[in-house]
């Protein structure tokens, strides 16, 4: 519930701070006291629209504070962990407008945007006006609410889960077809690509292996120039290997008679002339290579031209054409397998529909069930709050299939007839502004043990209306606020009556400023405050006694 209101600087309110209890609480006062003052401060907490007007003549800048007491499961805490925010006990919503109209939003003294601001609003607070269009009134949520009045999220998740793994065979057979179509569009030119792909049959890092031959082949004579120089160097005439198998020579015929000092010495010598041994081979080996006979050269380069080509035509790279070339011949094979695939889709597209069809009709026959029961139960609230003449139907429709989703097959409407005869229309376009607000009452006493809404607020639902109706508004606004906290902006002394506390808003003029202030009512004053809602200024006994009268049948 809401907790706690701050308010600083916003219009005719310098300080205030408010402690707010569960039950109904009533807000009262003489016309121009600041009462919508106090509601606006509140919707600027909520996410509501903030401009330089809210902010007090004066001052810098106006701050509203809200703060919460919420289960840990509401679905306000949780949005508030979606976005990765810090969650404690309790919730505290706060907007700052400055004076240039510039606006800031915090959630447990975190910045955020006004529209998560905005949105933990709508989950946290719902305002109820005579001209209100919101909420109930808009048709797009009466399924919804509908869906939770007869308890049936178990039959949504079912109902969602089916239509997902519809669409998802769906759009999957979609686009199976869709690419069969394209590749018989251009099912010659694969055949044919594919063809000439297979001739050349490139292999992945090809044209890097050819480049770097190439290269080679076209030093050839500098290279093999430098092979035989070392050649000849290593193992000619007078190369080195035959200077060290001559020194080793020399040093074998008087290794005994040395004492041991030349073995180091023969032993580098052993090792030398196997490395030159080993270079001579290596030398050897190469002249060979056929990357160094001058006919393959040509042969090479017609090579790498034709896959440069090739890459060319199909404006890839030359690395990229084996892997076109799998592209492709997957595609040709999709076509000659397309019968298959497409029937195989087709057929589990259907048993999927089927299978969402079959749980959405399950579910619309609940919903016409509750739709039923909503309407009686409805219908009977409607009687003592001077709508005995009206009709209240909860219609389930069938959507066209284009509309069909997770939420089913039906649109549900809350309709309304005010005169015998008429027939019925859209709430929000049939009734007038005093009936919209009782029938908004009526739809939220029956409704308020399944919604999650923790707080209604009502602004003067009992305008046009007196005497036993707005005994009847009072008793149910009473009866609401045992299941959510109920605030309500009342002018009515029957419905001031029935509050569980009371709250009086008020002005306090000097001679250099007016403020408002907002006052919580003892007893006594509370009796002297609904006197003067039934008597005007001035304030007699039979009108104390009236007020008596009052709050002592509100048990």
């Amino acid at each position: 519930m809401l907790a706690a209101l701050t308010i600083r600087d916003v219009v005719l309110i310098e300080r205030l701070a408010l402690s707010l209890n569960a039950g109904l609480c009533v807000l009262t006062g003489e016309t121009g006291a600041g009462k919508s003052i106090l509601l606006d401060a509140l919707g600027l907490a909520l996410g509501g629209r903030g401009d330089s007007t809210l902010v007090r003549h004066g001052s810098d800048q106006a701050s509203v504070t809200a703060e919460f007491d919420l289960p840990d499961d509401h679905p306000a805490l949780a949005l508030v962990r979606e976005q990765g925010l810090d969650v404690e006990d309790t919730l505290v919503l706060r907007r700052v407008v400055t004076a240039d109209g510039r606006s800031r939003a915090y959630v447990n003294d975190q910045a955020v945007g006004v529209t998560l601001l905005r949105r933990l609003g709508e989950t946290l607070v719902e305002v109820h006006g005579q001209f209100d269009t919101h909420g109930l009134l808009n048709p797009q949520t009466h399924r919804s609410v509908l869906d939770a009045y007869a308890g049936l999220q178990t039959s949504l998740a079912q109902v969602g889960a089916a239509y997902r793994a519809w669409r998802q065979v769906e759009v999957a057979r979609k686009e199976a077809a869709a690419e069969i179509g394209r590749a018989r569009a251009e099912e010659e030119y694969l055949r044919h690509s594919v063809a000439e792909l297979d001739q050349l049959d490139p292999r992945a890092g090809e044209e890097e292996e050819l480049a770097e031959t190439r290269s080679v082949m076209m030093h050839r004579e500098k290279v093999v120039e430098a092979m035989n120089g070392a050649f000849a160097e290593l193992a000619g005439e007078r190369g080195a290997e035959r200077g060290m198998n001559a020194a080793q020579r020399s040093l074998m015929r008087i290794v005994d008679k040395a004492g041991g000092r030349l073995e180091p010495v023969i032993g580098a010598l052993d090792r030398a002339l196997a490395e030159v041994a080993d270079a001579v081979a290596t030398l050897q080996a190469l002249s060979s290579d056929e990357d160094l006979d001058p006919r393959g050269l040509e042969k090479l380069e017609e090579r790498l031209f034709a896959l440069r080509a090739a890459a060319r035509k199909h404006n890839i790279e030359v690395g990229k054409l084996a892997l076109l070339r799998e592209d492709m011949s997957r595609r040709l094979n999709l076509i000659e397998d397309q019968g298959d695939a497409l029937e195989r889709l087709a057929r589990e597209a259907e048993i999927a529909r089927e299978a969402y069809l079959d749980a959405a009709k399950r579910l619309s026959g609940w919903r016409r069930e509750a739709a039923a029961k909503l309407d009686t139960a409805v219908s009977k609230e409607l009687p003592p709050l001077k709508l005995d003449r009206a009709r209240f139907t909860t219609t389930v429709e069938p959507l066209e299939e284009s509309a069909w989703g997770a939420e089913g097959i039906d649109r549900v409407a809350f309709l309304v007839a005010t005169n015998p005869g008429s027939p019925p229309g859209q709430i929000n376009k049939i009734a007038s502004g005093g009936e919209l607000a009782r029938f908004m009452l009526a739809l939220k006493v029956v409704l308020a043990a399944v919604g999650t809404v923790p707080t209604l607020v009502f602004d003067e639902v009992d305008t046009g209306i007196g005497g036993a109706v707005a005994a009847a508004v009072g008793e149910r606004l009473s009866k609401l606020g045992r299941d959510r906290q109920v605030l309500v902006v009342t002018h009515s002394p029957q419905v001031a009556a029935r509050g569980a506390h009371h709250l009086k808003v008020q002005k306090q003029a000097t001679e250099e400023r007016v403020t408002t202030e907002v006052v919580e009512l003892s007893d006594r004053q509370r009796r002297e405050e609904i006197a003067r809602m039934l008597s005007g200024a001035k304030v007699t006994e039979e009108a104390r006694a009236a007020a008596d009268s009052l709050i002592a049948g509100r048990a």
